[in-house]
């Protein structure tokens, strides 16, 4: 049972029912998570503006994907493993490549955010080596670190509001 109620959209204050409303119009739906950033305003526009400059780096949607799979992954996240299938399906990655990501098998940037997740960013001369061998130059390197900031984020709030997931099941 959720710890955070999600809030209803009729319910959102002035200042989140725009991000919500807009959040629902491009997903097709508005999923809990939103839902339940909106008790903190502040949180939630940080939220979506966020993610908004995060879809404009240099990285493909699949690579993000496998980030958001791979960092999820690690922080026990069934919320958005969940969304991150359904969204990484779309992207274009086939179920043996989604399960591959949330290992941190599927390619460089998949095991990079598996590698930053776990070590808290504390990363080996070596780790970072490697990356840059796969070919993840400091701009790409400083990206998966944002992109991993972001999906920990809502990987910790699911996982303390113990959020409802509204996106079809996937086997843990």
């Amino acid at each position: 049972m959720t710890r955070i109620s999600p809030v209803r959209l009729e319910h959102a204050t002035d200042a989140t029912r725009p991000l919500l409303e807009g959040v629902q119009k491009k997903i097709g739906f508005l999923p809990n998570v939103f839902r339940v950033l909106a008790h903190a305003p502040a949180v939630l526009t940080s939220y979506v503006q966020n993610s908004a400059a995060l879809g404009k780096t240099s990285l493909s949607a699949t690579q993000k994907e496998a980030i958001f799979l791979a960092t999820s992954q690690v922080n026990g996240c069934d919320y958005c493993l969940a969304a991150h299938t359904l969204f990484a399906g779309k992207a274009g990655l086939s179920s043996q490549d989604i399960l591959s990501a949330r290992d941190g098998k599927l390619d460089a940037y998949a095991l990079l955010a598996q590698q930053i997740t776990e070590s808290r960013g504390h990363l080996s001369s070596e780790q970072i080596a490697a990356a840059r061998a796969a070919g993840l130059d400091d701009g790409k390197i400083i990206e998966v670190i944002a992109h991993v900031a972001s999906q920990t984020l809502t990987n910790y709030l699911n996982n303390v509001a113990l959020t409802d997931i509204d996106f079809p099941a996937i086997d843990a």
